[in-house]
C-alpha cells in the first residue's frame, strides 16, 4: 500500500493559511532546497485541493528559469486534483477527482506506486485527517508568529500518538519534523 504523507508550511503558533509573507519558495537555503528535493524524489504523485492546485497552476508552469527544480518537478509529477467544479485542469500530467473523495484516495493508495504527497489543501488535509487516511507529517515549521489562520489539525480530531522519526533545523531557523502515524 502506498503512504500519504503531508507536507505543510507551519508557523510556530500552528498556522497552515498563509496571511501574512512568512513564506516564500523561492526563498529556501540549499539545505532544505535538497530536502524538498529528497522528499519529492520519494513519490510519484500530488493530491491537491482546487484552489492550491490553481495557484500552484497560475505560477509554476511560467517559472522558465527555476533554478530550484520545483517547477520541472511539479510540472512531471501526476497531479490529482479534488474539485466539483473544476472538468479540464488545463495542466500535463493532471487529474480532476470527483465523487466520493475518501474512496478514491483510499484505491489511490491501493495502487502500485510511490508516495502520495499532499501539501497546501486545507479542506482536503482536514478531510483526510478526519479519515484516518494519513501516514506521516512532514512539518516545516518557520520560526514566525502569525497570531491566527486555519490549522492543520481539525478542531475536535484526536490523533492519540505520533511517532517522531527525523528533525532538522535549517541555516534560515526552519526545522523540519517528520512524523508517522501510529
Amino acid at each position: 500500500m502506498r503512504t500519504l504523507v503531508i507536507t505543510q508550511n507551519i508557523t510556530l503558533d500552528g498556522s497552515i493559511e498563509m496571511l501574512g509573507d512568512w513564506f516564500d519558495p523561492a526563498d529556501q537555503d540549499e539545505d532544505m532546497l535538497e530536502t524538498t528535493r529528497l522528499h519529492a524524489e520519494r513519490g510519484d504523485a500530488l493530491l491537491l485541493g482546487r484552489r492550491t492546485f490553481e495557484d500552484f497552476r497560475g505560477y509554476w508552469p511560467r517559472q522558465t528559469d527555476d533554478p530550484t527544480g520545483i517547477a520541472a518537478e511539479l510540472n512531471a509529477v501526476h497531479k490529482h486534483v479534488v474539485s466539483s467544479t473544476l472538468a479540464d485542469p488545463r495542466w500535463q500530467n493532471s487529474t480532476v477527482l470527483s465523487g466520493d473523495l475518501l474512496a478514491q484516495v483510499r484505491n489511490l493508495k491501493e495502487q502500485p506506486g510511490r508516495e502520495i504527497g499532499v501539501t497546501g489543501s486545507i479542506r482536503l488535509c482536514h478531510s483526510l485527517i478526519e479519515a484516518g487516511l494519513v501516514d506521516a507529517y512532514r512539518l516545516f515549521v518557520y520560526p514566525t508568529v502569525q497570531g491566527g489562520g486555519r490549522r492543520l489539525f481539525p478542531d475536535g480530531v484526536e490523533i492519540p500518538r505520533l511517532d517522531l522519526v527525523n528533525s532538522r533545523r535549517f541555516r534560515n531557523g526552519v526545522a523540519l519534523l517528520h512524523y508517522v502515524a501510529r
